[in-house]
């Protein structure tokens, strides 16, 4: 399998994985995956009582056929969960980190 497409799969079965319904009032997780340009987001939007809830949670690009992480909004965190997704290290770049920062990682630089 081509690496962009495997990549995509990944991507989409870890959003998917924290879109389950975890309802709280009236507030939904919805998946934004735009494969044309292959970007992807986790965002939660809906009410809680008289309170507006929206916010992204996680925001992934695949560029030079590598997993840009752009916002990591998980505790555990996106590159392990992407690795047992058969994502490589060398394909996954911290993008959340300072350009000069990302060699002291374990990851990609870019």
């Amino acid at each position: 399998m081509d690496k962009v497409v495997s990549s995509r799969a990944a991507v989409r079965r870890v959003l998917e994985a924290y879109a389950t319904p975890a309802q709280q009032g009236d507030v939904e997780t919805e998946v934004i995956a735009g494969e044309a340009g292959d970007h992807y987001l986790l965002v939660y939007v809906g009410w809680r009582g008289n309170q507006r809830v929206r916010g992204c949670t996680m925001h992934l690009d695949i560029k030079g056929g590598k997993v840009w992480i752009q916002h990591d909004g998980t505790e555990r965190g996106l590159a392990s969960e992407l690795m047992e997704q058969g994502v490589p290290r060398g394909d996954i770049v911290l993008g959340f980190r300072a350009p000069a920062r990302r060699k002291y990682t374990e990851f990609a630089e870019s």
